[in-house]
């Protein structure tokens, strides 16, 4: 996101957040969850399998890009009344709601956070705070 004023943000007085684990966002619709190799290690680490069964099991290749796979009904391979790699998810699900692309109004925020019972609740992320998470450097 390009720099800019505190106040100029739609969001400038902050946003509650906690995840209540209820499994919304890894649901449904169809989509990527975009993974790096590290975030693969990582996973299967947990899982305890190797990173080449993980791939083979859990991955697939989108052009130059991985994703997780998903069950035929959109939901993320790793669903299952909770999320199996919580601990260890990866970016994309640790920055949830706070996706570039859904900080720039707020209704790309509603839109992206739909039905989350998440929003409203919780610690009250920081103008800073968001933006650290949008740009990569922290996680919720």
């Amino acid at each position: 996101m390009a720099k800019r004023e505190r106040t100029e943000f739609w969001f400038a007085g902050g946003i509650h957040f906690e995840c209540q684990r209820c499994g919304r966002c890894c649901r449904g619709e169809p989509g990527y969850v975009w993974v790096t190799t590290d975030e693969i290690r990582r996973m299967a680490e947990h899982l305890g399998i190797p990173a080449t069964e993980f791939v083979e099991r859990y991955v697939r290749r989108q052009g130059t890009r991985l994703s997780l796979k998903e069950h035929e009904n959109g939901d993320c391979v790793f669903w299952k009344e909770d999320c199996v790699v919580y601990a260890c998810r990866p970016a994309q699900c640790r920055s949830f709601p706070f996706w570039a692309h859904a900080l720039k109004s707020k209704g790309a925020f509603k839109a992206v956070s739909r039905g989350c019972p998440g929003v409203g609740k919780g610690r009250l992320y920081t103008v800073e705070d968001i933006l650290a998470i949008a740009s990569g450097l922290r996680d919720t």
